[in-house]
């Protein structure tokens, strides 16, 4: 075997992928591509093909590279520490394959010998193994089309509705032990199905490589690598590549707040606390058990970034959902009293933390402007979805957790009940545009004992499935982005199970088959009406017709795109009562549709409606100067428009 300081000077040299310029970047914490120079790569250095290893470990007293090409020997192939104070150690590795497995043999100052996976692998092993594997990213890619056109579908006034998607329930094939579908079967499958139901987007939960299936992917450890359960890093390009040929974005879950403690992993890395805290007051979130990223290290930011980076680069991503942002801005978050540690002006915000999201997402809109950035943030920090330059965390978009929680819990109100209630519908509007909102039905919904979105329904299953058609038609009405879990399309009644598939045979049953049309229906109009996507952070866009209503728990509502024409008038019942000459005002006269109701036999309703259309009468209501005159549908949603009701 041969080693980098068994080569010459000169093959040492040229051995190493770092520039001066790289090392400059790395130390101020600025380059956001170090997945081509650190980690593992295959190249030729004086005609001998092998594999240069780079790896960051500044507190380290000895480093070597065990693997497959060595039989794990740790006096094989040793690193040699650069003299700029970089911190990072390399070598070349004379005839290593793709595939091969390896780690790295940490020896610390204290003499503690440690087995590390590479922080930038491209590829793992298949857990429960927890070696990386050398890899290469070549791919031949088919989505040009899609690549030149993603911005408009990507752009904040276009319509998103996302699917969330968790690779190993969302399908499983019982006859061979129940296993999962692999990335290429998902590819046969997923993007067919996304079309059929006009979703415009897939959000996979995290597929960065996890060493415990049952965390979903939130406890990562290969942050620059698909994991390996579903397949080959080639084989997750096949599924996305698939999907971008189908019209449908992918948001990939990332998860920067914290990683797990596994011994192979990112903590203590080189025998000290690296990427985390020392303090376990700032190093260590209680309410995962895993480690909290130090993001005031230059470095930890440029790998993080890095990382983000990556995905957007190599596997033509569309979005990276940012995963429990809530805890990164918060020093306290999760913690008691005289658990955390204030900043530098006495407060409870993680300025670092701050400082690391706002130059990550420059960094991404600056690099790649038609993609977009979310946050999963469930407080009132202001302006996590405004720019940068404007004093905001420079996010595309935010989870609205307010919305999501006020809904559910009217929603699971008897309807006998809900005038009590009225308040937490109509309370959403008041802040529905101050930021850039998705309105999520996610997996955190459906697990933990809180069951599924069917069960939170009140009243018998006539009533149950109403309501969530309702449900449905009311979001998909409100202003903002959708996103709604997989399974909750069809009305799975089993709390969402990640080693199990889902539900697909409820199917056979006209409710659950109606609800599903119900969702396909509602996106089809959502993705052909402007009006509820175009101005969906513009009060512009929105307008009550009557919000006050509480005593027949009714709400009716406008929804206006740019054009005069693009008028959409949504109006909600949300008791099982039918209401008859129900008077609403119209924004002008004429003949109004009716392009949707829930309440028709073909979803599973009672087929109450206006016999496909009804005209405006010249007399006032509310702020408008003329009205329609309605059968409400007993728990139902009505969506009318004027012109054609195609």
């Amino acid at each position: 075997m041969s080693t980098l300081m068994n080569l010459p000077v000169e093959a040492v040299f040229h051995a190493s992928l770092l520039t001066d310029l790289d090392i400059y970047l790395f130390k101020q914490g600025s380059h956001f591509r170090l997945y081509e120079k650190l980690g593992s790569h295959l190249i030729t250095v004086d005609g001998v093909k092998g594999c240069s290893f780079a790896v960051w470990a500044p507190n380290a007293s000895a480093i070597s590279v065990i693997g497959e090409f060595n039989q794990w020997e740790a006096t094989a192939n040793a690193l040699r520490l650069r003299d700029d104070g970089s911190g990072i150690w390399e070598g070349f590795v004379a005839d290593v394959m793709v595939g091969a497995g390896y780690k790295y043999r940490i020896v610390s100052r204290d003499g503690n010998i440690a087995d590390k996976g590479d922080p930038f692998a491209f590829c793992w092993e298949m857990p429960p193994l927890t070696a990386s594997r050398v890899w290469e990213l070549d791919y031949a890619w088919n989505d040009a089309a899609w690549m030149a056109r993603r911005g408009g579908k990507n752009q904040l006034n276009a319509p998103f509705s996302i699917y969330e998607v968790h690779l190993g329930s969302w399908r499983r094939v019982p006859e061979d032990g129940n296993r999962f579908l692999s990335y290429r079967e998902m590819a046969e499958w997923l993007p067919r199905y996304l079309e059929e139901m006009n979703f415009t987007h897939v959000e996979f939960m995290p597929v960065t490589e996890h060493p415990f299936y049952g965390s979903w992917g939130y406890e990562t450890t290969g942050y620059f690598a698909p994991t390996a359960r579903y397949g080959t890093p080639q084989d997750f390009m096949f599924l996305v590549d698939a999907l971008h040929q189908q019209g449908i974005g992918v948001i990939l879950d990332w998860v920067p707040a914290h990683f797990p403690g596994d011994a192979h992993g990112l903590g203590h890395f080189d025998g000290t606390y690296l990427y985390e805290h020392a303090d376990p007051r700032q190093g260590y979130q209680p309410d995962w058990h895993s480690s909290i990223f130090n993001y005031g290290r230059h470095e930890v930011g440029a790998f993080l970034t890095s990382s983000a980076m990556f995905w957007l680069d190599k596997y033509h991503i569309d979005g990276l959902r940012i995963d429990a942002v809530s805890s990164m801005l918060y020093l306290d978050f999760g913690r008691k009293e005289g658990e955390w540690i204030s900043n530098r002006n006495g407060g409870r915000e993680n300025l670092d933390a701050v400082s690391f999201l706002r130059h990550l997402n420059e960094a991404v809109y600056r690099e790649y402007p038609d993609t977009q950035t979310f946050a999963e943030e469930s407080t009132a920090w202001p302006m996590v979805s405004r720019p940068v330059s404007a004093g905001g965390l420079g996010f595309g978009l935010k989870w609205n957790m307010g919305w999501m929680h006020d809904t559910l819990r009217y929603f699971s109100e008897d309807p006998l009940n809900r005038k009590y209630h009225h308040g937490q519908l109509v309370f959403s509007i008041w802040y529905a545009f101050s930021e850039n909102f998705v309105l999520p039905f996610s997996h955190d919904e459906v697990v933990h004992g809180q069951g599924s979105l069917i069960g939170k329904m009140p009243g018998d299953e006539w009533q149950q499935f109403a309501n969530l058609r309702l449900l449905y038609g009311y979001m998909w009405g409100h202003p903002g982005k959708k996103l709604l879990f997989m399974g909750c399309e069809f009305g799975q009644k089993r709390e969402w199970q990640h080693d199990e598939s889902l539900e697909w045979q409820v199917l056979q049953y006209s409710h659950h088959y109606g609800l599903r049309r119900w969702v396909a229906d509602l996106n089809r109009f959502y993705r052909s009406e402007p009006a509820l996507y175009r101005q969906d952070f513009s009060l512009d866009g929105f307008q009550w017709l009557d919000c006050n209503d509480a005593e027949k728990s009714v709400l009716s509502f406008v929804r206006r795109g740019l054009h005069p024409n693009d008028t959409v008038l949504v109006v909600c019942n949300f008791t099982p009562v039918v209401r008859e000459n129900y008077r609403v005002g119209a924004p002008s006269g004429g003949v109004w549709h009716e392009v949707l109701n829930s309440d028709a036999e073909c979803y599973g309703g009672s087929g109450v409606g206006n016999f496909g259309a009804v005209e405006a009468s010249p007399v006032s209501a509310g702020d408008m100067y003329h009205s329609l005159m309605l059968h409400l549908p007993p728990l139902g949603v009505l969506f009318l428009r004027q012109g054609s009701a195609s």
